[in-house]
């Protein structure tokens, strides 16, 4: 293969992979009242109940007030489920669109149509893991030790998440489907993991 026919190529993907991701971004960006703002207020609601009205009674957690336990789990709990939901909704409404074909039928490479989901929902995972952070807080102070690792660990949850969306939707056969794993799975371990 000449040099030109792979920088052409390469050229195409990188140009799909941008039009994705874009899309992607707009998508939740332009219904913000829809994407970014009820986890926003559900957080803050998490924050007003367990936080300060359980975790008056409960007391401090291994020298941490119950709040400042909680926290780094609701800010988790948030990236997870909106980097699944963005992937899961996204990908299957173009298969219910039919408008999938379209782009399974273009000279892309699958890859680049996975990464491209995958990474539009790892943005909105990481967008409003931001903004329960900043909301966050107005109710307590956060203690970050190791910045990078946290950063690194919170960007590899939003990915596994989002791949594990894109492989939900995949598999949907229609709106139900897309629903078992957040009401049987995420739900679940989401209560859980406040023990």
């Amino acid at each position: 293969m000449s040099t030109a026919y792979l920088n052409s190529e390469f050229t195409a993907n990188m140009v799909a992979l941008r039009t994705i991701v874009y899309r992607e971004i707009r998508r939740f960006t332009r219904i913000w009242p829809q994407t970014l703002l009820p986890p926003a207020i559900t957080m803050v609601l998490y924050f007003v109940i367990f936080g300060n009205l359980i975790g008056s009674q409960i007391g401090d957690m291994g020298g941490f007030t119950y709040m400042e336990y909680i926290v780094p789990g609701l800010i988790m709990m948030s990236v997870i489920t909106n980097a699944y939901g963005n992937v899961v909704s996204s990908f299957f409404g173009s298969k219910f669109q039919r408008s999938i074909e379209e782009l399974m039928v273009s000279p892309v490479s699958p890859h680049i149509i996975l990464v491209g989901y995958v990474t539009g929902g790892v943005l909105r995972g990481l967008a409003v893991g931001l903004i329960v952070t900043v909301l966050s807080l107005f109710f307590t102070h956060l203690q970050v030790h190791h910045l990078g690792v946290t950063v690194l660990v919170v960007l590899l949850t939003a990915t596994i998440f989002s791949l594990g969306g894109f492989i939900n939707a995949v598999f949907a056969r229609n709106f139900d489907d897309i629903s078992i794993i957040p009401t049987f799975v995420l739900t679940p371990l989401t209560y859980l993991g406040k023990r």
